[in-house]
């Protein structure tokens, strides 16, 4: 059981450190506007996931899904979230505001406690309800005193909260699920790159190298989700959500240190906020967790 709860971690880290370097490759990219980025995002994990379809996992998930045009439906809707998502966080990246990336990933998670209470009637502990006040506070200091909105970051929490409580309604593994929201998109993606082409190519108004980190796109988004699905089956739920910190983490790093973002007051104080509502997040799962462990050794 050690063992494979230690294969857990790696894959959770690995998954984690992925998505939070991610930027990196992104800024290599920068003279890509983000809608034609996000189309070749979802063309080039479209035909990724179709070969680990193919050879790996199967289609009996996706024959079955075909059978449930609800379940369909929501994917369909899904798949839009998380298009928006990817374009919003690809165009903040691209125009120095991955400090609002970040933070908008720090928020995620109560988000996510918030559309629990709101739609899957989820009862909230009292930390819980401290820590969402406490993001809400951090929030609209930001927003009354500086007169500014975080909306990078609360378009990037609340897009990814809704896409996971849809993801929720759907019980369909991980990469099925993904290749079928880039599918229902795909067509619209191609159609982008090929109108936007001056020759009706794509990727013919490119150099070779520009071209070879575009098809790279596939890898850069299936790859952190393999490791996470490789993850939650080896470790519980709760544990895996205190690995959730490590990608918005090392956006902070990279974007105050590698590319010279400055952290202006609102955003310091805004910061403060979710990093202590975070705090009380946290402490509320470890307590549960041992409490958990303890009725189980009862």
């Amino acid at each position: 059981m050690q063992s494979v709860a230690r294969q857990g971690a790696i894959f959770a880290v690995l998954a984690y450190t992925m998505w939070g370097i991610a930027p990196i490759y992104f800024k290599s990219l920068q003279s890509i506007p983000a809608l034609e980025m996000v189309s070749h995002r979802v063309v080039w994990s479209f035909l990724l996931l179709l070969a680990v379809l193919s050879w790996y996992v199967g289609w009996q998930a996706i024959k079955q899904l075909l059978k449930e045009p609800k379940k369909l439906a929501l994917l369909g809707l899904s798949s839009a979230l998380i298009a928006v998502n990817w374009g919003v966080f690809i165009w903040a990246v691209n125009n120095d505001r991955m400090l609002d990336a970040s933070l908008g990933y720090y928020i995620n998670p109560l988000v996510n406690v918030a559309l629990g209470m709101v739609f899957l009637q989820e009862r909230l502990a009292r930390l819980l309800w401290v820590a969402m006040a406490l993001a809400a506070i951090g929030v609209m200091i930001q927003v009354v005193t500086f007169g500014s909105v975080p909306w990078v970051a609360l378009v990037l929490a609340v897009s990814f909260g809704f896409y996971g409580l849809l993801r929720k309604r759907v019980h369909i593994d991980g990469v099925s699920g993904l290749w079928v929201e880039t599918a229902l998109i795909a067509p619209i993606a191609l159609w982008y790159l090929v109108s936007a082409s001056s020759t009706g190519l794509p990727m013919a108004d490119h150099p070779l190298m520009t071209n070879m980190l575009l098809i790279a796109a596939g890898v850069v988004t299936t790859a952190p989700l393999l490791c996470f699905i490789a993850a939650a089956k080896r470790l519980p739920l709760s544990h895996l959500g205190f690995f959730q910190y490590i990608g918005p983490s090392l956006m902070f790093i990279l974007a105050t240190t590698m590319y010279g973002e400055a952290i202006t007051i609102d955003k310091l104080i805004t910061f403060a906020f979710i990093w202590g509502a975070l705090v009380v997040f946290s402490w509320h799962g470890i307590r549960t967790s041992r409490t958990t462990r303890v009725n189980r050794q009862r």
